[in-house]
Parts: structure tokens; C-alpha cells; sequence
């Protein structure tokens, strides 16, 4: 061990930074904008905070390689655990899912608040016995980047209390946690280094999340995607306290409501009688809260020359995706812990570390970013007029066939659950046994109707 770090941003991807960093480093100093609550509540500083969150399985397994047995106690507090396909009932453009018992794959559902609170307790008692000192200064922004073109040397900070002190903060690694609205490419430039290119992908989706509390609870969660058709699309989730979430979604020109007396209209629309009509039961405890920043965003710091020595961007602050398809906790898992990987194989004073730990964290965001731009690119504004080649119409053509057999074909399905959960590499969908499937059989699409009966093991 030896040097300190700074990082930028103590939400959930820096929270997850910090566990990573704990044995490697002597100090880590955490830069947060907001103020922590002394218990659970949502805060202004966390935007998306009052959403629904998710954990998909490949991110629960990098979070329990970051705090062994995390998801039990998320489990103790609230959460809610549950089994896909069995109790994750999916209308997909191409039909209902088939209600398998795989016993594969399982998603945790919860409030943000609940999610921050349990992560930042554990990362602080393991900080205890790792030999590494933890600060945090809350209620302090960072505004610059220390060091020139070739290597970051810390972080200047200015706290947002009356006086607005500025503060240097020098560090042997400088890590980005600050999300979505990063201003790291802006204070590369002022040191001299180009800022990195970025690729955008815009559907222009726009969501809204109301909370509920049902008289009696459904026994299984319900999601509708978005259909050619008709681009909107719902989710039905339990949270803590007997509360479940409901989440609107909706492309350019059909945003969700902002009021709440027009949602059941909207949920209507949908063409979901079940659900239509089990809300109808449900009494609202909060309003609708709206959120629109739903851009598929990748800043190519992973490429040649991306990233000076000293300096790591993470999560959201190097790849983001439309939150509406709930992998941005995961990938924030599965980043921390390939940074920590990183630091085991050499710490931040090893040449090349920064570029090395960049990559790594682009190839644990890469498949979420694959699925994320594949299913908002038929909606996005400014599509290329100019008519798809051959391999791109090959491409679509089996990958529409897969989407098809997915929803009730086993083998093909339990592979698409498997790349979708993160917890495999898109290449998973081209294993012979797969491919044939898709190929050979016939295509047809799922049940028209909500599969209410679990059925027995997959085979």
C-alpha cells in the first residue's frame, strides 16, 4: 500500500470506488456535493433516487464479491428477492415470456435509500480493519483537476457552505464517480488533453415512477417493454414497507403523465388488462416524479491514449445508459470490482494503471451498453438513411428470430436471461446449441396472454 486517492462523487459508484480502493491505498478522501441523511430518506443530490432500482444477478455476484453477504442483509431490511422468469412476468414487442422456474437468475428490488444506506455502512466498517483511512467531505464540489496532460495529481474542491472555500486535494489516483453529468472531459482539456470522443445514442424516453401500497400484493413483479407499435411501456415492482413501485415509460411524444389522476389512463393505454385492473385497488402514497435524461452516453476513455496516468473514470461518468432498462447498479458493481481486481494485479503507482483499469472498467459496462443502444436505436432520433448492408439485415434477421424464441423457447431463453442479468457476454447468444434453435425451428412469438401459472423446471 502506499499514496492516497481522491474520489469524485459519494453516491453508489463512488461508495462502490471506495470499496474497491480499501487495502490498496493509505488514504481514499471522498468529494460529495450533498449531505448524507442520518437514515434512509431520498435526497435531492441522488436524481434518479426516487425510481425503481434493481440489482440484476451479475451484479448481485460482483457485490457479493465486494461485501460477502450483502444481499441477505439488503434481503433482512426490505428487499425483495426474486426469481426470473418466475416471478418476473415480461411482455416483450414479441409476446409474454413463458413463467419458467429456472432457478437461474434473480433480481433484488428496493428503494435507492435503502441501497445507499446498507453499501456506505458495510464500505465503512470494512475501511475499520483494511488499513486504508476513509474520509469523506460532504457538502463540497469539485471543480477542477490537478497535474497536466500527462498525469492527474489530485483534485481542486470548493465547499458549498457559506465562505465557499476552495481546497487542493493532491492524490496518487483521482477516480470519477460524479455520474451522468461529469465535467471530467471539460478539465482534461484545461490541462491539455483532448477531451474524449463520445458516442450517443438518444431514444428520448422519458419515465415517471409513482409509488403505491396495494390492498392485496400481486405474488409477482410485472414489466411491459415498449412495442414498435406502441412505444410505452410500464414496470410493477415491490419495495420495503409494503410498498411497490410503478414506473411509466414512454418515447418522444408519449411521455408518461406528470399528474397523478392521468395514470391509469396511461396504464390503460398499455393493453394489460391484469394490471390495469390491480391498480385500480392500489392507494397512491406519493405523486409521479418524472425524469427525461435517458441518453445512452459512452466517453471513449478506454481507447489509446483515453486517459492520463492518475486519472479513472467509472460507471456512469465513463458509460451510461437509459436507466429505464435498470442495469446501472450492476454495472456500478461490476465496475468497482474490476477496479479492484486492477489494484491487486498493481497499485496506481504501476505505469500504465490508469489505461489498464480502463478497460476493464469498459468491458464490465460492455454488454449492458450493447443491450441498452440495441433496444433504444429503433426509437432514436437521426437514424442513418442510407440502407442497412448485408450483415447488418443478417444481424437483425437472427436476432429477431432469437428475440421470438426467447419468450417460450427454454434453451434460447434461459441464454437471453443469461446476457440480460449481465451475468454473461453477448457472445452467449451464438453458442451452437443456440443458434441452431434460432435458426432451424420455427419462429412464432410468445403467449398473447399474462402467464399466471409457473410452469415446472426448465429443460
Amino acid at each position: 500500500m502506499g499514496g492516497g486517492a481522491v474520489v469524485m462523487g459519494g453516491g453508489l459508484a463512488g461508495t462502490l470506488a471506495v470499496a474497491a480502493l480499501l487495502g490498496h491505498v493509505d488514504t481514499v478522501t471522498v468529494v460529495e456535493r450533498d449531505r448524507y441523511p442520518e437514515r434512509p430518506v431520498f435526497r435531492k443530490g441522488v436524481p434518479q433516487g426516487r425510481h425503481l432500482h434493481v440489482f440484476l444477478s451479475g451484479g448481485q455476484r460482483a457485490l457479493e464479491r465486494l461485501f460477502p453477504g450483502i444481499v441477505a442483509e439488503l434481503e433482512a431490511a426490505g428487499a425483495h428477492r426474486m426469481e426470473a422468469p418466475r416471478d418476473v412476468l415480461t411482455r416483450s414487442p414479441n409476446g409474454w415470456h413463458r413463467r419458467l422456474h429456472e432457478g437461474r437468475h434473480a433480481v433484488i428490488s428496493c428503494t435507492r435509500p435503502l441501497l445507499d444506506a446498507t453499501v456506505r455502512a458495510r464500505v465503512l466498517a470494512q475501511a475499520a480493519g483494511s488499513g486504508t483511512r476513509v474520509e469523506v467531505l460532504q457538502a463540497c464540489e469539485a471543480v477542477g483537476l490537478l497535474g497536466d496532460a500527462e498525469r492527474v495529481t489530485g483534485v481542486r474542491t470548493r465547499s458549498r457552505d457559506a465562505g465557499r472555500a476552495e481546497r487542493d486535494l493532491p492524490a496518487d489516483l483521482v477516480v470519477d464517480a460524479s455520474g451522468r453529468g461529469s465535467r471530467a472531459p471539460r478539465w482534461l482539456a484545461d490541462l491539455g488533453r483532448p477531451a474524449p470522443r463520445e458516442e450517443v445514442i438518444d431514444a428520448g424516453i422519458g419515465y415517471t415512477t409513482q409509488m403505491f401500497r396495494p390492498a392485496e400484493p400481486l405474488p409477482m413483479a410485472v414489466v411491459l417493454e415498449l412495442r414498435p407499435a406502441l412505444p410505452r411501456g410500464a414496470a410493477w415492482s415491490p419495495v420495503e414497507d409494503g410498498n411497490w413501485l410503478l414506473t411509466l415509460a414512454g418515447v418522444r411524444g408519449h411521455h408518461p403523465p406528470t399528474d397523478g389522476s392521468a395514470v391509469p389512463d396511461f396504464v390503460a393505454s398499455l393493453g394489460e388488462p391484469y394490471l390495469r385492473d390491480h391498480l385500480r385497488t392500489c392507494e397512491a402514497v406519493s405523486p409521479p416524479y418524472a425524469y427525461r435524461d435517458t441518453a445512452n452516453r459512452r466517453r471513449a476513455y478506454h481507447t489509446a491514449g483515453g486517459v492520463p496516468e492518475g486519472f479513472v473514470a467509472v460507471s456512469d461518468a465513463a458509460c451510461t445508459f437509459n436507466p429505464v432498462y435498470g442495469q446501472g447498479m450492476s454495472v456500478a458493481a461490476l465496475s468497482g470490482l474490476a477496479l479492484r481486481e486492477c489494484l491487486a494485479d498493481g497499485g496506481p503507482h504501476r505505469p500504465g494503471f490508469a489505461a489498464r483499469a480502463q478497460r476493464a472498467v469498459a468491458r464490465a459496462s460492455e454488454t449492458a451498453w450493447l443491450t441498452a443502444v440495441g433496444a433504444d436505436r429503433p426509437y432514436a432520433a437521426g437514424a442513418p438513411a442510407t440502407p442497412p448492408g448485408a450483415a447488418e439485415r443478417l444481424q437483425a434477421w437472427y436476432f429477431g428470430r432469437l428475440a421470438d424464441r426467447a419468450t417460450h423457447d427454454p434453451v434460447v431463453g434461459a441464454a437471453f436471461r443469461d446476457v440480460t442479468h449481465l451475468a454473461a457476454p453477448p457472445t452467449r447468444l451464438l453458442s451452437p446449441a443456440v443458434a441452431l434453435r434460432t435458426v432451424l425451428l420455427p419462429r412464432r412469438p410468445g403467449p398473447a396472454g399474462i402467464p399466471l401459472r409457473v410452469e415446472g423446471a426448465a429443460g
